[in-house]
């Protein structure tokens, strides 16, 4: 049995330690995290591109179908605060069929399929990943919900002059609702139970946004209070009479942008939540 001198097994510990010093020093840094902004930029563009192409015919149901309730309703309102109401609550109800329903079925598909784990691997904030999605999906609503506001007006014979005032329901009510819809998809524990989630979202903002508050029972009165989508219903509808109460429309937006920030961190949390698992 042969020994090593202690002075060769200090030259080899000290060559060692050497080699390893070389090889960190070498080792490239891990790329910084991606700021909240130009994530949400890039997350923001590829859910637009996507759902740009396979959600155009869902658009054009969505925009049909409140046209036709629309339709149907003429024939039970004349005109008033019903027919604001109406025409306020079928433009809105577009809003809610692509960015409630939709984006719940879509974040359902994506836990159920795995997605998650691949925007989990990527270095983007998961605030960026929700927001960028939820952006997406409403901006996408835009088209269907000017073309729906425009035809109740000529439908109903409301005045066309204030409705410049989407350019801040839509955003507004669109946040509302597709935080609420990104956080069912995500907390929904099968994917068939988030479509089941997404589609009671979306009727519930057809029964409830669509007839006009003063025939509704008292109780569910209440449940449409607590629906996110009912203030932007509230602002548009204001803004068809002759002297709107601007003071009142600003209260609505503000009451559905405050119910946005706290639906989207819902659905920021939820994601977090479900990105772990």
């Amino acid at each position: 049995m042969s020994t090593l001198p202690a002075e060769a097994l200090t030259t080899d510990a000290r060559v060692g330690r050497d080699q390893d010093t070389e090889i960190t020093a070498g080792a490239a840094p891990l790329a910084p995290r991606a700021r909240l902004l130009p994530a949400l930029g890039a997350v923001y563009t590829a859910q637009l591109s996507r759902a740009r192409v396979a959600r155009i015919p869902l658009l054009f149901v969505a925009t049909f179908q409140s046209i036709g309730i629309m339709v149907l309703m003429r024939g039970v309102v004349d005109g008033g605060a019903e027919a604001r109401a109406v025409v306020a609550g079928s433009a809105v109800l577009v809003v809610a069929f692509v960015a409630l329903n939709l984006l719940a079925q879509y974040f359902g598909q994506l836990r159920a399929g795995g997605g998650l784990d691949h925007y989990a691997t990527l270095p983007v904030p998961p605030a960026a990943v929700v927001l960028g999605a939820a952006g997406a999906y409403a901006s996408f609503t835009v088209p269907g919900t000017v073309v729906t506001a425009v035809a109740g007006s000529l439908l109903f014979g409301l005045p066309l002059t204030h409705l410049w005032i989407l350019v801040a329901v839509v955003p507004l009510s669109g946040a509302a609702l597709a935080g609420l819809g990104a956080a069912l998809g995500l907390l929904a524990p099968r994917q068939e139970l988030a479509t089941l989630l997404g589609q009671l979202g979306m009727s519930a903002a057809l029964l409830l946004g669509v007839l006009p508050a003063e025939r509704l029972p008292g109780p569910i009165g209440w449940a449409r209070d607590l629906l996110p989508s009912t203030y932007g219903v509230e602002a548009l509808a204001r803004t068809f009479d002759p002297h709107p109460d601007w003071t009142a429309v600003a209260i609505d937006l503000a009451v559905c942008g405050a119910v946005g920030v706290v639906s989207l961190a819902v659905a920021t949390w939820a994601y977090r939540r479900a990105a772990v698992r």
